[in-house]
This record gives C-alpha cells, structure tokens and sequence, in this order.
C-alpha cells in the first residue's frame, strides 16, 4: 500500500438509488471521509440538495447531473460509485473518473474480479488508473467480503486447503422490495427460467466470489461453473412486500463451483428468498486445521455494503495505482 493522505479523504456518491443514499449515509457518520458531491443522472434528482433526499441536514452538497461538477477542485477525491452490476455497462463512467484524477470504489459486482469475465476490460482499466496514478476496487457485503475476503483471511491459519464450501441463506423479506423482486419473488417457474436465461435474474457476482476465494486460498482453479435454481414456496409466504403464493417462486438457490483439472475444490452456496431460513453466512475450509465459521443472522447486506465502501476509500487512496481487488486490502482499518 501507498502512503495515507493527511486528514479525510474526500468522496463523491454517484448513483443515489437505496445503496447510494445508504453510502452517503456511512460517509456522514466517518471521520476518515467527507462528502464534497454527489451525482444521479435522473431529472427528477439533479439540483436537489442531498440531504433532502437522505433526511440528514448534514449532506449539504447539491445533486450534480455530471461528474466533473460534483468533484469541482477536490484533489485526491475518491468515487463511491453504485450504478449497475454489470462492468461494460459502468466501464465508461469509472474511466471518466480516472481520467479527472479520481480514485473507484464501486459496488459492480463484475468489478470485484473483472479478469474472469472482462479481461480485456480489466487490463484496459488496469492501465489507465496506472497512468492516472489512481487505484480501482470492486467491492460489497458479497462479491467482496462474506465469500470471498472473510474466507481468504480465515484461511491464513490453514495449511494446504482440499476443498472449501461456504453458504449464505438470506430471508429477502429483511430485505428492500427491489431485491425481493430481483430474486423472482412471486413469479411462476416458467418466468423465473425465462429471465435466468435472459440474465434478468440471480445474483451477479458469485461467480468473482469464487474465483477470489480460490486465489486468497491458493486453489489453482482451472474453470468455474454456475447454476441457479428457483426456490419455490410450499405454502403461501407472508411479512414481505407482497404475498408469495404456494407454488409461486420465493427466490433464487444460486451454486458457484470452482474446478482443478475437474476435480471440486471450491462450492459457495447462496440462497435468497422469503422465508428462507436460517439465516447465517457459514464457511467451511477443509485443511489442517479444519475450520468451521458461521455468523448466526448473517451480514446484513446493505449497510454492510455501504460500510465496506467508505472504509475502503482511505486504503484505496493509499494504494499503488492500477486496478485491485479486496484481497489486496489490509484486513484492518
């Protein structure tokens, strides 16, 4: 790592949809950052002052419809960006940043680990935070901690890792109704296929997840597979945003496995629907020692993520130039 700039390290939020407004919220309540922007390309929020969105009359920055506003003068500044899962649709907007001297921390998932997806587009980012003298993460609660951080930094007390398996159960009614929605919530089997096939739905990310756990357990992965699967509700499901019928789908049992000449060595697990319980983020790394993890109610995945960003914007700044990713992060603050 670089060395660490003196004072808060300024930021700008850019997408104030509810993961952006819950990133200005962490900001605001970190000693180590301060809010100088904020930016959303809709109409209806440009020009607003931020705090009349987010309820805190403490973010006083007015809403910018472009990037090079919201940032003025701010040297040093660091993007908190939360505006797609996809890298080649977000690709643009962090090269932008780059090349107004700004250091990326972004919620796309894709990011987390471009090089298993996007090659190209990693080495391209890659070389041109390099040239700007700015570093790029991808992070978040998961791709970016609970499967993939958290298990490279438990297996540091490992020797050589034979296979890990780790799950995330997640009940999506302690979740916003967005995301019930985007795991298939209500939908019928058929539906829930279609927009799979059409990558509507499921978690972006796992994917990376397992990609970065295997290389912070120095697993020599050789190909990953995926596969999602509807969770389908036996009885009518209540407490959410909307009603879950029996026989309609209640969410997503997404599976990431990662392979070494065919042989399994790496499993994660994610099911997110209402109802689905119990919730917990469990890890186990079988090695010697053997060792078993599990956080009873798991990481709660929004403010997790918000948290993760802004904490991360002060090691990003320090950091050598070029694109990262977490496990490159000290584990500490």
């Amino acid at each position: 790592m670089g060395k660490a700039r003196g004072g808060p390290v300024p930021v700008v939020v850019m997408g104030l949809g509810f993961i952006g407004q819950e990133i200005a919220r962490s900001v605001l309540s970190s000693p180590e950052v301060t809010l100088v922007g904020a930016v959303d390309i809709s109409p209806q929020l440009t020009g607003r002052k931020l705090s009349e969105l987010i309820g805190d009359p403490a973010a006083a920055v007015r809403i910018s419809g472009d990037l090079a506003t919201a940032v003025g003068r701010a040297q040093g500044a660091v993007l908190l960006h939360a505006t797609g899962s996809r890298l080649p649709q977000v690709a643009e907007q962090i090269l932008e940043a780059v090349q107004l001297g700004m250091h990326v921390v972004s919620t796309c998932e894709e990011l987390a680990f471009p090089y298993l997806k996007h090659e190209e587009l990693a080495q391209r980012l890659d070389e041109a935070a390099a040239r700007g003298g700015v570093s790029i993460l991808g992070t978040g609660v998961n791709p970016g901690f609970v499967l993939d951080r958290l298990i490279a930094l438990a297996g540091q007390v490992c020797g050589p890792v034979r296979h890990l398996r780790a799950e995330r159960v997640v009940d999506a009614r302690t979740r916003r109704e967005a995301l019930q929605r985007k795991v298939g919530g209500g939908l019928t089997e058929a539906q829930f296929d279609e927009m799979v096939e059409k990558e509507q739905l499921g978690h972006v990310g796992l994917l990376e997840s397992a990609a970065l756990a295997a290389l912070g357990l120095g697993l020599d992965c050789d190909d990953f597979e995926e596969e999602i699967a509807p969770v389908v509700a036996e009885e009518d499901i209540t407490g959410g945003a909307f009603v879950v019928k029996a026989g309609r789908v209640a969410g997503i049992s997404q599976t990431a496995v990662g392979l070494e000449e065919g042989q399994e060595r790496v499993r994660l697990e994610l099911t997110i629907a209402l109802g689905a319980e119990p919730q917990r983020d469990r890890i186990v790394i079988d090695s010697e020692p053997r060792l078993e993890l599990e956080i009873k109610g798991g990481v709660a995945g929004d403010r997790a993520t918000a948290n993760l960003l802004v904490n991360a914007a002060p090691r990003v700044a320090a950091a050598e130039p070029g694109l990262l990713t977490v496990l490159e992060l000290p584990s500490g603050r």
